[in-house]
C-alpha cells in the first residue's frame, strides 16, 4: 500500500492524497490550489494519475481547496462515487457551480483586457463549466457522521465530526491488503475547540498512519472573550468615532455564519448597537440557508440560542445583497456599514470591489478573520503592503488592517497537540500536512521530541509505501 501526497504538502491549499493497494486506488480530497501567480497553471496541469483508474473519492469537507477540482476529475473520466457528509453534499450543490461561474468570469475579464485578437484567442478556458459541475454532483453519495461505509471490498471507512465547517469530517479508513488491515486517519481540517456553532473535533484513539493538518501549527489563537472585545473595539472605533466602514473578507461557508452569530449575540447582549450589516455574497447567502437546515450539527450553546438565524430581530439593518446592482450601490455608502463579502482571501468575488473603494480611506478598517495563503491579496494586506493591485489599478492602502486570529476555524498549536494526545499509542507513521513548512515543522518537532512519535513533513509528490521504501522526495 502507498500514499502519494499530491497537494497540501508544505503548503495549505490543493489537498489531494492518492491511496493505492494491490486491489484499489482512491483519493482523499481533490482540491484547488489557491494563491500565487502559479496557481492557475498548477490547477491546469493534468492529474498525476489516470482519473479513470480511481475507484472512489472520500471528501473531508466542502471548501474549494479540498473539493474544487472534483469537476475536473469527473470531466477527465472518473466515474466512481464521491463520498461526503450530507451537509458537505448540500454545500457543494452551490459551491461547485459557483466555482465554475467565477472561472468563466475570470476568462471573460482576461479576454476584455487583452490588447489584441491573438491574446484573446490565447486566453485560457475555464477548468470546467457549469455543466461539468452539475455532472460531478450526480456522483456525490451523502453519508451520515459515524456511519460505517464499505466503498470497496477491501476498504471500510467512517466520517467523524471535525468541527471545522458545517459537514467537515475526519476520515477513518481501514484498508486490507494481503490479509493485513491498516488503519489510516485523515484529520481533514480540524476546528478550534470551544468555537461557537459547531461541535468540537471528535477524538480519535487509534491509527497506524495519521495525516494531520497544521495550518496554524506555529501559533496560539486569542481566546474568544478577548477576540470579541477586539471585535467590539474595531467596530465602535471605525463606525462611530471615525465615520468609516468595516470591510470583512470572509469565507462564504463557515466564517460568514460565525461572524453573524457573534454580531447577533453581542447585539442581543447590548455590547454592540445600531449596526448596519450587509452580506454581499450570493454564495454566503445560500450557505447560511443551508446551515439553518442542519441545526442537528450545532453545539449545545448554539442550540440554546436557537433563534440566532432569525438574526434580523436583533439586527434590523441586516441585508443579504442579491443582485450585482445592489452590490454596486454599496460603494456609495461612506460610513456606518459592516460589509461582509467573499472571497475570504480577497483573490476573487465582490470583496475586491469593496476593498478598491475603501482601502484608500483612513477612516475605514479591514477585518481579516481567516488564513491568507501566500500570493493572495489578503496575504499582501496582512503583510503590510502600502499599495496593492486590484482590477489593474494601483490602490493606496490607508485603511487599518486588523487580523483577528481568534475567529479562525482551524485549530492552533495547543489544540492540535491536544487532539493528537487522544491517541492511546503513537501512530506508526504521522505526516503533518496542510500548512506552510514552518508551521508543519513546528508541530512535527513537538510531536517528535515530546512524545517520541515517528513524524515526517512530506514534500509535494512524496510517495510513502507502507512497510516499504519512500520515494519522490524527502520528509524534513
Amino acid at each position: 500500500m502507498s500514499i502519494t501526497f499530491l497537494g497540501a504538502a508544505r503548503e495549505v491549499t490543493g489537498s489531494c492524497y492518492l491511496v493505492e493497494t494491490a486491489d484499489t486506488r482512491f483519493l482523499v480530497d481533490c482540491g484547488m490550489v489557491q494563491g500565487g501567480r502559479e496557481a492557475p497553471a498548477r490547477n491546469r496541469k493534468p492529474f498525476a494519475f489516470d482519473p479513470k483508474s480511481i475507484d472512489f473519492v472520500l471528501l473531508t469537507h466542502a471548501h474549494i481547496d479540498h473539493s474544487g477540482l472534483l469537476p475536473k476529475l469527473t470531466r477527465a473520466g472518473f466515474q466512481g462515487p464521491i463520498y461526503a457528509t450530507s451537509a458537505t453534499t448540500d454545500l457543494l450543490q452551490v459551491m461547485l457551480p459557483d466555482s465554475a461561474h467565477i472561472q468563466a468570469g475570470d476568462v471573460e475579464r482576461a479576454k476584455r483586457n487583452s490588447k489584441s485578437a491573438h491574446d484573446r484567442s490565447a486566453a485560457p478556458t475555464p477548468l470546467y463549466t457549469m455543466q461539468d459541475a452539475r455532472d460531478c454532483l450526480r456522483q456525490m453519495r451523502p453519508i451520515a457522521y459515524d456511519q460505517e461505509l464499505t466503498p470497496h471490498p477491501v476498504v471500510r471507512c467512517r466520517f467523524r465530526d471535525a468541527g471545522h465547517i458545517l459537514g467537515s469530517a475526519i476520515i477513518e479508513a481501514w484498508v486490507t491488503e494481503h490479509g493485513q488491515t491498516t488503519k489510516l486517519v485523515f484529520s481533514g481540517d480540524l476546528g478550534q475547540p470551544g468555537r461557537p456553532i459547531l461541535r468540537d473535533p471528535t477524538p480519535i484513539e487509534e491509527a497506524d498512519i495519521l495525516l494531520m493538518e497544521s495550518t496554524y501549527g506555529d501559533r496560539t489563537h486569542k481566546d474568544l472573550a478577548a477576540t470579541e472585545d477586539e471585535l467590539i473595539g474595531i467596530v465602535e472605533r471605525t463606525l462611530h468615532e471615525q465615520g468609516g466602514n468595516v470591510i470583512v473578507p470572509a469565507f462564504a461557508v463557515g466564517r460568514t455564519q460565525e461572524i453573524l452569530y457573534h454580531l447577533h449575540r453581542l447585539t442581543r447582549e447590548d455590547r454592540l448597537r445600531n449596526l448596519k450589516v450587509f452580506v454581499d455574497s450570493p454564495m454566503a447567502t445560500e450557505a447560511t440557508r443551508i446551515t439553518m437546515q442542519h441545526l442537528e450539527l450545532f453545539d449545545d450553546a448554539a442550540k440554546r440560542l436557537a433563534d440566532w438565524h432569525t438574526i434580523g430581530k436583533d439586527l434590523p439593518y441586516l441585508h443579504f445583497v442579491a443582485s450585482a446592482e445592489e452590490s454596486i450601490a454599496l460603494n456609495q455608502i461612506r460610513s456606518g456599514a459592516i460589509i461582509i463579502s467573499a472571497s475570504g482571501m480577497c483573490n476573487a468575488g465582490r470583496i475586491k470591489h469593496h476593498l478598491r473603494h475603501n482601502l484608500p480611506r483612513r477612516e475605514c478598517s479591514v477585518l481579516i478573520t481567516g488564513f491568507q495563503a501566500q500570493g493572495t491579496l489578503g496575504r499582501r494586506l496582512v503583510d503590510g503592503a502600502k499599495r496593492v493591485r486590484i482590477f489593474g489599478e494601483d490602490i493606496l492602502v490607508r485603511a487599518a488592517i486588523h487580523t483577528v486570529g481568534g475567529l479562525s476555524a482551524h485549530a492552533d498549536q495547543p489544540a492540535l497537540l491536544g487532539w493528537s494526545a487522544n491517541f492511546r499509542k503513537p501512530p506508526a507513521r504521522t505526516f503533518v500536512v496542510h500548512s506552510e513548512a514552518s508551521a508543519a515543522l513546528a508541530v512535527a518537532e513537538r510531536l517528535r521530541t515530546e512524545r517520541g512519535w515517528d513524524v515526517a513533513v512530506p514534500e509535494p509528490g512524496t510517495r510513502v509505501q507502507w512497510g516499504g521504501r519512500t520515494g519522490g522526495g524527502g520528509h524534513d
